[in-house]
């Protein structure tokens, strides 16, 4: 899907797969990016064949290359997120190096941009000017708020915006809690993606670029629905449960006589009896006034766990986890990022592969969208500007 004014080179970085055959190949990206929602939605197009042409500054680079260095002296973040892209180290407010960056522009597809608010605008690179300069262009702008309102020029970050969305007030136990992972961040990524995707499935029919916007507080709204509907007509909101479901009961964690973690989740009467009958040996439990329906069972969630608890600590975590399989009740294993790592599922389904690096090849999970036949890019994690001299002459420019 090249635009009307496409013109720069599709092959890809040293050392990467050929993205041949898959369904972006031929489009460029330019990404003027940072931290985490704008690289997590272009390293999803560079899977998917793309070139990434990724603009970080002269020197350190982009910001998330020193949030840590616990991969073989790299970043953890930024070996995440930045895949199967080319680097180019530009000053954008250098007349010369501005040139270049123009150039790429003018031969992209894609541009996207995680600037500072405003930012992008006070640099002559907002949707609007760069849509007149350009109209096959496809623009996207991810930013914390959104570009007008009264948030429009506050900093976000990750956990901020969680606590705007709401998001630790339903997390957590006696105390709220964030999510372990950037979640508005990657709510952010997913939705650039999505668009960018959307517009260039549009301009096939159109033969023009979209501007669009994605902010991290609208994405992460958007997956607050449930607890939304839940306190709007309901008049409370959910109450935090830790590991626990805050609706449903039995439905959370449970501790083996071996110290193993098993969750367990019953969703409706029949599974009830079943736990009773079959997994607790049990069967009187079952009629127990105290447990005989979801809303009894939730306001007497301690005895019910006492009672659950007492029938698993005489077990292994192995044999509960068989008791609840043979019964049909659904359950899983806490595991551990190492238990992650090494889980039985991910190795069977063959979901591991190796990237290159400047610290050597790494382990990497495949994308989740399997297409049969298919092999994702996943080319190697670039060092700062390590592209900058071919890039350069690839136009015209010493």
């Amino acid at each position: 899907m090249p635009g009307q004014q496409h013109t720069g080179r599709t092959e890809p970085p040293e050392g990467a797969p050929s993205p041949a055959g898959l369904p972006l190949a031929g489009v460029t990206v330019v990404a003027l990016e940072q931290a985490v929602a704008a690289p997590f939605a272009t390293r999803q197009l560079a899977d998917l064949g793309a070139r990434v042409i990724k603009v970080e500054r002269p020197g350190d680079g982009d910001f998330a290359r020193a949030y840590d260095g616990t991969v073989r002296g790299l970043s953890s973040h930024f070996v995440w997120l930045n895949r199967g892209k080319e680097s180019i180290a530009l000053d954008v407010k250098d007349p010369v190096d501005r040139e270049v960056l123009d150039r790429l522009i003018a031969r992209a597809d894609v541009f996207v941009q995680n600037l500072a608010p405003g930012a992008a605008d006070r640099l002559g690179l907002g949707a609007e000017e760069l849509a007149a300069r350009h109209p096959a262009l496809i623009v996207c702008g991810i930013s914390g708020y959104g570009d007008s309102g009264p948030y429009r020029d506050k900093k976000a970050y990750d956990l901020l915006v969680q606590c705007e969305a709401g998001l630790p007030s339903i997390t957590g136990g006696a105390e709220p809690a964030k999510t372990g992972i950037a979640v508005a961040d990657i709510a952010a990524g997913m939705y650039a993606f999505t668009g960018v995707l959307t517009a260039l499935y549009e301009r096939r029919a159109t033969g023009l670029g979209t501007r669009f916007e994605v902010s991290m507080l609208e994405a992460l709204g958007e997956w607050m629905g449930f607890p939304y509907y839940w306190t709007e007509y309901g008049g409370v909101p959910p109450v935090r449960s830790g590991a626990r479901h805050a609706t449903i009961a039995p439905y959370g964690p449970f501790a083996a006589g071996d110290g193993g973690q098993v969750f367990l989740a019953v969703q409706n009467q029949r599974e009830w009896g079943l736990l009773c009958r079959d997994v607790l040996d049990r069967p009187g439990l079952e009629a127990d006034p105290r447990f005989a329906a979801n809303p009894d069972r939730l306001t007497h969630r301690d005895a019910l766990e006492t009672e659950i608890t007492g029938v698993f600590a005489k077990l292994t975590a192995d044999e509960v986890l068989a008791r609840l399989d043979a019964a049909g009740i659904a359950n899983a294993r806490l595991r551990d990022m190492a238990g992650f790592a090494s889980h039985p599922q991910l190795a069977a389904r063959d979901r591991w592969r190796e990237v290159g690096s400047p610290a050597g090849p790494l382990r990497a999970l495949l994308p989740p969208v399997t297409v049969p036949g298919r092999e994702p890019a996943m080319g190697p994690i670039p060092a700062v500007d390590e592209h900058g001299a071919a890039i350069r002459a690839e136009l015209g420019l010493g």
